[in-house]
C-alpha cells in the first residue's frame, strides 16, 4: 500500500538533466552509464560533431547560424548568442520538466555562455532549476578560471540553487599522482553524485521518501548551495557517514552553520535502524541550527 502511494505521488515530478557544452556532454555521458531512474537527459552544444557522439535522449544543436556547428571557440559571448538564437528549441526540450539540472564545465565557451540563458528560460517557465557545475583545475590556466568565475556569477543570478564543484579540491581526495584522465573522470563522478543525491530523494524507493514539494521548498531561490558526501561502515556507520559529509573536501572551506536549508539523502541496503536515522538527523540539525529547514530522506541501495 505504502509503496503504491509513493509511486502515484511521484508520477508528476518530471526531472531532466541538460549537459551544456563539451564538459556537460561528458558529464551526461558518464551519468548514462549509471542506473539512475526517472531522468531524461539532454545534450546541448554548438559543436555538431560532439553531439553526433552523444547517447543522450535528446540532442540540441544551438547557434548553428552563428557557429556553423563548429563550437564556440572558448568565447562565452558566442555561447550566449547561440542559446538566444535557439531559445524556442530550448523551451520545447524542457517544457514538461518540473525540475531541471543544468550541468557543465565552466570556463569554456558554450557551457559558460549558454548555461545562464538556459537557466533563465527554465526559471521563466516555473521549472525548479539547479545548476551543478565545475570550476576548472588550476593547471587549466588563469584565463579559463577567470572566464569560469564570471560565468558562475551570471549563472547564480538565474538558477534556484547553484552547486559549484571546485576541481582543485578533487586533488585533496585523489592526490597529485592521479592521471589527468582519472582527474576528469572523478569530476564527472562528483557531478553525477550531486544530481543523483538530490533526484533519488524523489525517485528511488526508501522507508522515508521526500516528494517534489519538499525538494522545491529547500532549493527554490536559495542561491549558492554546497554538497558533501560521506560513507560509514560498522557499528558507528551513521555518525561516521554524517561527519564525513559535513567535513567533505568538496565543501570548499564553507561553514555550513546557519544554512537556510539542508537536504540529506541516506542510502543504505535497507537495514538502517531508527536510532541511526535519528543520529544523522540530530547531527545535521545541530549543525544548521533551529531555524533551518532540514529534510532527510532514505533510499535503498543494494550495492
Amino acid at each position: 500500500m505504502t509503496w503504491n502511494m509513493v509511486e502515484v505521488q511521484h508520477e508528476g515530478a518530471k526531472i531532466k538533466v541538460i549537459g551544456v557544452g563539451g564538459g556537460g556532454g561528458n558529464a551526461v555521458a558518464h551519468m548514462l552509464t549509471k542506473e539512475l531512474e526517472g531522468i531524461d537527459y539532454i545534450c546541448a552544444n554548438t559543436d555538431s560533431q560532439a553531439l553526433r557522439k552523444s547517447q543522450a535522449h535528446s540532442q540540441l544543436q544551438i547557434g548553428s547560424n552563428i557557429t556553423k556547428g563548429l563550437g564556440a571557440g572558448a568565447d562565452p559571448e558566442l555561447g550566449r548568442q547561440a542559446a538566444l538564437e535557439d531559445r524556442e528549441q530550448i523551451q520545447e526540450a524542457i517544457k514538461d520538466a518540473n525540475m531541471l539540472f543544468i550541468t557543465t564545465g565552466m570556463g569554456g565557451g558554450t557551457g559558460t555562455g549558454a548555461a545562464p540563458v538556459i537557466a533563465q528560460i527554465a526559471k521563466d517557465m516555473n521549472i525548479l532549476t539547479v545548476a551543478v557545475v565545475t570550476r576548472p583545475f588550476s593547471f587549466e590556466g588563469k584565463k579559463r578560471t577567470k572566464t569560469a568565475l564570471e560565468g558562475i556569477a551570471e549563472l547564480e543570478k538565474q538558477v534556484d540553487s547553484l552547486i559549484v564543484i571546485p576541481n582543485d579540491k578533487l586533488t585533496a581526495v585523489m592526490g597529485k599522482s592521479a592521471s589527468l584522465k582519472d582527474a576528469f573522470a572523478s569530476a564527472n563522478e562528483v557531478l553525477f553524485t550531486a544530481v543523483s543525491g538530490i533526484s533519488e530523494l524523489i525517485t528511488r524507493p526508501g522507508e522515508i521518501n521526500l516528494d517534489f514539494a519538499d525538494v522545491r521548498a529547500i532549493m527554490t531561490e536559495k542561491g549558492t548551495a554546497m554538497m558533501g558526501t560521506g560513507i560509514g561502515h560498522g557499528d558507528n556507520r551513521a555518525a561516521e557517514a554524517a561527519e564525513a559529509a559535513i567535513h567533505s573536501p568538496l565543501l570548499d572551506d564553507i561553514n555550513l552553520t546557519g544554512a537556510d536549508g539542508i537536504l540529506v539523502n541516506v542510502s543504505s541496503n535497507g537495514d538502517l535502524s531508527i536510532g541511526e536515522f535519528m543520529e544523522i538527523g540530530e547531527l545535521v540539525q545541530a549543525l544548521a541550527g533551529d531555524e533551518a529547514l532540514v529534510k532527510v530522506g532514505t533510499a535503498i541501495d543494494e550495492s
